[in-house]
């Protein structure tokens, strides 16, 4: 079984409660289809949440010189479905901020943790922000 597998197995038994790595409450599980393949797949991200609809997650993969597969997956197919471990099961569209609203969003994980800070030192790209809005 693989890292994301033990998350997404202890978020779903502990009714979202992620005691590995720290996380306890602050990951959603985001559903999301392969931009190539079309492909199910799941995966734990960190997740803000500035309001009772919207969700910031950052396209960190740790510092590294590319973005995260999920990322590409998400601009091809932005209709997602992610699992909150207060508001459960969420249907929602993913869309990419820019400048400005990029940049506070960022503030906010750099605020909330500290490895967000050097995941952009580790890496020349400018980490993406998606925001996660509930559809109605």
């Amino acid at each position: 079984m693989g890292w994301n597998d033990q998350i997404i197995e202890e978020f779903r038994a502990n009714g979202g409660t992620v005691k590995t790595g720290g996380f306890g409450r602050s990951l959603v599980l985001l559903h999301h289809t392969g931009a190539k393949t079309g492909t199910q797949r799941v995966t734990p991200v960190m997740a803000l949440r500035p309001d009772h609809s919207e969700w910031l997650i950052a396209a960190s993969k740790a510092g590294a010189d590319e973005n995260p597969a999920w990322f590409h997956n998400l601009l091809a197919h932005p209709d997602v479905t992610i699992e909150d471990p207060d508001a459960g099961t969420v249907h929602v569209t993913a869309e990419v901020l820019e400048g400005d609203d990029r940049d506070r969003a960022w503030r906010l994980f750099e605020a909330a943790s500290d490895g967000f800070a050097g995941y952009q030192r580790k890496t020349s790209r400018v980490i993406p922000v998606v925001i996660l809005r509930r559809r109605r």
